[in-house]
C-alpha cells in the first residue's frame, strides 16, 4: 500500500510529516510497531510485558520475578526479547532501572536483531535529536546519572548477558534521544501502560490543536486524522495535555522537548480565562493538593483519596467552576476513586460534571471526550438510566469511530454497549 504521508522540512520546525494527498477525518495514515518498548515501571505488575494487556492476575517470570504475562503463549513470544534483560533484572533485584534506561537497553538489543530493517522507517534512530546542547546543566547531570545506570544495567551479570553493540557507542546521546523521542503507550481508554520508540512517528511535530491523534492497540501504534487534511498540509499531534493553561503547556514543552510553542492556542492564550476561572487563592490550593492525591491514586488508596478530595470539593463549593483545570483534574480523581469503591451514584455525579469542560478544552473529535462519555454511559447503564446511557454511548461512538477506528477493541466494546441499551429499550 502506498504511503499516505511523506517526510519534508517544516519551516521553523526542522523535519516533519505531511499529507501526500487529501485525507478525510478518521482515515488511518500510518501503522507502526516499535523499534523497542517496555512496560512502565509503575505498571510492571498489572500489564502483560508482551501484549501490554492490563489484568488483575498475571503469570510472573520465575527467573527475574518482575516480568508478567497473560499466559504461557505471551511469555514464550516475549522470551527472545526478555532473555538478556531477565538475567540483568535478576542480578539487580530488588532495584529496577527507570523506564528510559530499560527502554534504551532494549533499543541496544534491537540494533543486533536482523529482523528490524531501518529501510522501512522514514526516520532512522541515528537521525534522532538528543538535544543535549539545548539542555540546562541540571538536566544534563540527570541524564548523566541515567547513563551511568544504563551502563550498570547492560553490564549486570555480563558473563551470561546478551552482547551489545560497540562499547564506544555514545550512551549519553542515546539516553537523550530516548527521553526526547519516545512515546507513552496507552490503552484504548488513554491509560498509560508503557513507553516505546517509533522512529518514523518521531517526525511528527506538535500543535496544541492537532489534526491527528496516535492510538494504540497493544504495542501497535495507529496514526489517524481527526480533521480533513489537504495535500501537502503538515500532520501534527499534541505532545502535551490540552487541559493545562498555555504558560504551563509551554513550560512542559520547553523542558521536555526544547522548543517554545508558537501554535495559535498558545499565542492567543486561548481558553486560559476558563481554565483559571474562579478565586485564585482557592484554585492554587487545589493545584498544590493534586500531586499528593495522584500518589494516592497510584497506590490505589481509594478511601483516603475520596475522603481528602471530597473535603476539598465541599470546602470550596462555588469558589471555582468545574471548568477550572485543577478542579477538573480533582473531579477525575474522585471519579476513579468512587468507581473503585463501588460508589456508582457519586461517581456518576462527578463524571457528569466533567463532560462540559472536556468538550470545551478538547478538540472535537478527541479521544479523551469519547472515553469520558463512554465511562459516564457505563455508569448510567449500571444505574438503570438506560435512555441517558444510550445517548452517551452514541455520542462516544461518533468520536471513537474517528479517533480509534471502527476495528479497535474499545470501539467494538462500545458497539456492544449500544446494542445492550437498544435491547433494554426494545429498539432495533
Amino acid at each position: 500500500m502506498a504511503l499516505k504521508i511523506e517526510r519534508f522540512v517544516s519551516v521553523g520546525k526542522g523535519n516533519g510529516l505531511r499529507a501526500v494527498h487529501k485525507i478525510k477525518a478518521g482515515e488511518l495514515l500510518y501503522k507502526a510497531s516499535p523499534l523497542a518498548c517496555c512496560v512502565s515501571k509503575k505498571h510492571l505488575a498489572t500489564a502483560c510485558h508482551n501484549c501490554f494487556t492490563r489484568a488483575e492476575s498475571l503469570l510472573r517470570c520465575s527467573r527475574c520475578k518482575i516480568a508478567r504475562y497473560c499466559n504461557a503463549t505471551c511469555q514464550k513470544q516475549a522470551w527472545p526479547e526478555h532473555k538478556g534483560e531477565c538475567r540483568r533484572l535478576k542480578s539487580l533485584h530488588p532495584r529496577i532501572p527507570p523506564d528510559s534506561v530499560r527502554l534504551a537497553a532494549r533499543i541496544l538489543s534491537s540494533m543486533l536483531a536482523i529482523t528490524h530493517r531501518a529501510s522501512e522507517e522514514l526516520y532512522s534512530l541515528q537521525e534522532h535529536q538528543s538535544h543535549l546542547a539545548d539542555m540546562p546543566e541540571e538536566k544534563q547531570m540527570g541524564l548523566m546519572q541515567l547513563c551511568s545506570t544504563l551502563q550498570l544495567f547492560i553490564q549486570a551479570n555480563d558473563q551470561s548477558a546478551d552482547p551489545f553493540p560497540a562499547p564506544d557507542l555514545d550512551l549519553l546521546n542515546l539516553i537523550g534521544q530516548v527521553t526526547c523521542n519516545c512515546f507513552t503507550i496507552s490503552d484504548g481508554e488513554l491509560q498509560e501502560v508503557g513507553v516505546g520508540l517509533y522512529p518514523s512517528m518521531s517526525l511528527l511535530n506538535h500543535d496544541c490543536q492537532p489534526n491527528c491523534v496516535m492510538m494504540f492497540e497493544g504495542k501497535t501504534l495507529y496514526l489517524r486524522a481527526i480533521t480533513d487534511i489537504q495535500p501537502q498540509e503538515e500532520l501534527t499531534i499534541s505532545y502535551t495535555d490540552a487541559v493545562a493553561p498555555s504558560e504551563e503547556r509551554r513550560r512542559q514543552l520547553e523542558e521536555q522537548y526544547h522548543f517554545h510553542c508558537q501554535c495559535q492556542r498558545c499565542s492567543t492564550a486561548d481558553k486560559d480565562a476558563d481554565m483559571l476561572a474562579g478565586t485564585e487563592e482557592v484554585w492554587r490550593k487545589l493545584k498544590e493538593a493534586l500531586p499528593s492525591l495522584e500518589r494516592l491514586q497510584l497506590e490505589q488508596k481509594w478511601t483516603e483519596l475520596l475522603r481528602e478530595g471530597q473535603a476539598l470539593v465541599d470546602g470550596h463549593t462555588g469558589a471555582v467552576p468545574d471548568s477550572n483545570v485543577y478542579l477538573l483534574q480533582l473531579l477525575d480523581l474522585l471519579l476513579d476513586a468512587c468507581i473503585s469503591l463501588g460508589q456508582y451514584d457519586t461517581a456518576l455525579q462527578f463524571g457528569t460534571r466533567t463532560l462540559q469542560p472536556y468538550r470545551l478544552y478538547y478538540t472535537d473529535p478527541h479521544p479523551a471526550c469519547g472515553v469520558q462519555l463512554m465511562r459516564v454511559g457505563k455508569l448510567q447503564h449500571l444505574l438503570g438510566r438506560v435512555e441517558e446511557a444510550l445517548q452517551s454511548f452514541r455520542q462516544a461512538y461518533d468520536i471513537l469511530k474517528v479517533t480509534h477506528g471502527t476495528e479497535h477493541t474499545l470501539t467494538n466494546e462500545l458497539q456492544e454497549k449500544l446494542l445492550e441499551c437498544q435491547a433494554d429499550l426494545g429498539r432495533d
